[in-house]
């Protein structure tokens, strides 16, 4: 997609990406929902993906027909042009590296997820077969710390997309959630365990069966994948003094993480069975 080698940058993508929601929006010809009503169009771009969609925001929709009715930005850049159109930006701890941040507006949100990594063991696992099939595996990397935080991004994602599609639809803005914390320094304030403060905190962080972060080194990916060093025996058991006091721990930070709008309720069961699975405190 060069226009006969014209255009060499990509610069035909964000007209790629306008033409490509409206063929769903507003068939003509061809309807590649087969009949299916299309009520909204989200844009969603996550890292690269998100720094191309930050372009496109910022530059190229200001020039056009909107097509998109909300965006969301993961684990990326977000636009510094005001719009009308809502506005989701949603960051790991990794992707967090300066207490300067934008302000929260009615038509922008930002989240940032406390122990996340721009690349953990979630997105890595769910990627595993389609690397396998396509590309014979993934190349062995060696880390400064035990790689890829459990912390589950995702969980997170799933909520923000619902309050995106309620914020276009009725134009109800998502919650507010405290930022991660940061010391006068300007490096990432830590507990005494070596978690982060302040953030979206999920049960993996508030009630800790390892220290999970968004911060790594060494080979390849190494800085995007964060990292997972669970604790010993001697540690759980100072924590937990029962099976039950950490299950009921887990789903106590489960419900208040559902009462504030930052993961859902199956999320929040699924936490939980799996907390009353383990055998943290037993």
């Amino acid at each position: 997609m060069t226009g006969g080698r014209s255009f060499v940058a990509d610069e035909m993508s964000y007209d790629i990406f306008s033409q490509a929601a409206q063929a769903l929006k507003a068939p003509q010809g061809v309807d590649a929902l087969g009949g299916l009503q299309v009520e909204n169009v989200l844009a969603i771009g996550a890292s690269q993906s998100a720094g191309r969609m930050t372009v496109y925001y910022n530059s190229v929709l200001p020039q056009i027909e909107p097509v998109f009715d909300g965006y969301a930005f993961v684990v990326g850049t977000a636009p510094t042009r005001v719009g009308p159109e809502p506005v989701f930006q949603i960051l790991s701890e990794t992707d967090v590296r300066t207490p300067t941040r934008p302000a929260d507006t009615d038509h922008f949100r930002r989240w940032e997820v406390a122990g996340a990594a721009h690349s953990g063991f979630h997105g890595n696992a769910y990627r595993r077969p389609l690397v396998d099939r396509d590309l014979g595996g993934a190349a062995p990397v060696t880390c400064d710390r035990p790689p890829l935080s459990h912390v589950p991004l995702h969980q997170v994602l799933g909520a923000a997309y619902d309050h995106l599609v309620r914020s276009v639809e009725d134009g109800t803005p998502p919650p507010t959630a405290e930022p991660l914390a940061f010391n006068p320094d300007g490096t990432t304030a830590r507990d005494d365990l070596g978690i982060a403060r302040g953030g979206i905190r999920l049960s993996r962080v508030e009630v800790p069966t390892a220290v999970n972060t968004g911060d790594n080194s060494g080979s390849g990916f190494c800085r995007l994948f964060g990292s997972y060093e669970p604790f010993d025996a001697a540690t759980l058991d100072q924590l937990y003094p029962s099976h039950d006091a950490y299950a009921d721990m887990v789903k106590s930070v489960g419900r208040a993480n559902v009462a504030a709008g930052y993961i859902g309720d199956q999320d929040a069961h699924r936490n939980k069975l799996e907390a009353n699975r383990s055998d943290v405190g037993g």
